[in-house]
């Protein structure tokens, strides 16, 4: 008696005993630390080649009630999947070696196989809104689109019920668990960094049913009405600073040419009445009614200085009389 153990086979063994030419294949599990309740159909694979007499006989009558009923039978017998599609195929109940079929043409026996049409094609759908309260305590509405397709076919089909589905209830979880742990500003601003964790963790998770999740992309953040307005004030405060502090800087630089075009002014007497008839010239292009003529200081000044010192003659004489 001899074990044997068939190649990439790591949780199984088989006991040949060998009696002339009779032999008896006898599976039993190895010791793995998980039972055979505990893992999952994919790894039950059967290595028995003998199925079983009652699995033979059915098998046997199956395929004479093909060959007395063609060309009828061909009708049920041969099947054809799309260059996108593949069909997983039972027979009494166990999956059929070399995995996937298709595409194109393959037989099944009627009774006794049956199949399941898989398709491979990227498959798109949008989580739905998910209300979730960031680090910061603010509460957000965010949703998201997700991409992803089948890789694995005989595990799409035999480790999850419904692979379609619990991608989606995942997706939502994922969404829901990734930006608890942001705050709001990173929300705002990261979001491919955030598609980026979704997409690998929902792919790490999926990777046991055959499901490839290509891509995720955050679609909208949706924020409370009374914290919209609270930013929008808190962000026209601050634009409204801006423009008070640069209003008050171009102040400061005018004032400051200002002075020095006085100080140059004031070193040549000639070049305000210069100035003077500048502006008159400019204000005069414009034909309008009303011309306003800039009256020098010192000559203004030098009237009030010959009013004064006629008053003090005239007082000085009064005096005298």
């Amino acid at each position: 008696m001899s074990l044997c153990v068939p190649p990439g086979a790591s949780r199984r063994a088989s006991i040949v005993s060998a009696a002339g030419s009779d032999k008896s294949l006898v599976n039993f599990p190895v010791s793995t630390g998980l039972s055979e309740d505990d893992r999952r159909p994919s790894e039950l694979t059967s290595y028995d080649d003998n199925p079983g007499i009652c699995a033979l006989l059915l098998t046997l009558l199956s395929m004479i009630l093909i060959l007395v009923t063609i060309p009828f039978s061909l009708c049920t017998s041969i099947k054809v999947v799309q260059e996108y599609e593949r069909a997983v195929i039972f027979r009494l109940g166990r999956l059929r070696k070399g995995g996937a079929k298709g595409p194109g043409i393959f037989f099944v026996i009627p009774c006794i196989d049956t199949y399941r049409k898989v398709d491979l094609r990227t498959v798109s759908f949008d989580v739905p809104p998910q209300e979730v309260l960031s680090r910061d305590s603010v509460t957000v509405s965010v949703d998201a689109v997700v991409y992803y397709r089948v890789s694995n076919p005989t595990m799409a089909t035999n480790n999850i019920e419904d692979y379609s589905h619990s991608t989606r209830l995942l997706a939502a979880t994922t969404l829901r668990n990734v930006l608890g742990t942001k705050n709001l500003a990173e929300i705002l601003s990261e979001r491919e960094a955030i598609s980026h964790v979704m997409q690998e963790a929902l792919d790490e998770a999926t990777d046991p049913w055959g499901v490839k999740v290509e891509r995720v992309e955050v679609k909208d953040v949706r924020l409370p009405v009374q914290l919209q307005r609270a930013m929008a004030a808190e962000a026209e405060a601050a634009r409204e600073a801006r423009a008070k502090v640069i209003a008050a800087e171009g102040e400061q630089k005018a004032s400051r040419a200002l002075k020095e075009a006085a100080t140059v002014i004031n070193e040549s007497p000639s070049a305000l009445q210069l100035r003077y008839l500048q502006t008159l010239n400019s204000i005069s292009a414009e034909k309008n009614s009303t011309i306003i003529f800039p009256f020098p200081m010192d000559i203004f000044s030098n009237l009030l200085k010959f009013d004064s010192q006629g008053e003090k003659k005239s007082a000085k004489i009064e005096n005298i009389i």
